[in-house]
């Protein structure tokens, strides 16, 4: 087994010392940052969403490979920021206002970073102003929307309408997700984009910026 395939079966398994160490031992080495990241870390996330997807893991084994992967990144973040490494894309992610749940949001997160796109996320109850203020700062081409409640579903129909108001819409491409989202309302509402679940969610958010 290769030093990278070596990275990758440790973050499956969760591993998170394992991980860090073998990332540190491999940029040691003089391996590339990027094929570390690409060909260890994020080879074996896609792994995990692939099983998680399949419903072959659930969400605590997920946690614990995300974990792994943090410690990876830990070691070659500053490595790819000081080498001006290019990112697959900046995601805002945010779960819309009126709502604080953030479960199923920040594991999107995780996948996405797990892919190699830059995740800003926002937290919980955020407002259409903040999402559209964030993607205008960071020059994102795609923002992800959750919500959990019932209650809190029109808001992400108010924020789609508030990108439309601001001249955004088709410039910045809206997804959603949730427990309660389905594709029929995001069809209604106008979104680009819907995934029922986080793994789902990388596709969609590759497909929706053309890198498929």
């Amino acid at each position: 087994m290769s030093e990278l395939e070596e990275i990758g079966e440790n973050l499956i398994e969760g591993q998170a010392d394992k991980v860090r160490e073998l990332t540190q031992a491999a940029v040691d080495k003089g391996i590339g940052i990027e094929k570390i990241l690409d060909d260890g870390l994020i080879a074996g996330m896609m792994v995990v969403g692939e099983r998680f997807k399949r419903k072959e893991i659930y969400l605590p084994e997920v946690l614990f490979s995300a974990r792994a992967m943090k410690a990876g990144m830990e070691v070659l973040e500053p490595l790819l920021l000081s080498a001006g490494a290019k990112l697959k894309g900046k995601v805002i992610l945010g779960t819309v206002q009126g709502d604080v749940h953030d479960i199923g949001k920040n594991l999107v997160a995780i996948m996405l970073k797990g892919a190699g796109f830059e995740v800003i996320d926002l937290g919980v109850s955020v407002s259409p102003q903040q999402f559209i203020d964030a993607a205008k700062e960071q020059g994102a081409r795609l923002v992800g929307m959750s919500a959990l409640l019932g209650t809190s579903m029109p808001m992400m129909q108010t924020t789609i309408e508030a990108f439309e108001a601001a001249g955004l819409k088709g410039q910045i491409k809206t997804m959603i997700g949730g427990a309660i989202v389905t594709q029929s309302y995001a069809d209604k509402i106008g979104a680009d984009g819907y995934a029922p679940d986080a793994a789902s969610g990388v596709d969609k958010a590759k497909e929706l910026l053309g890198l498929s």
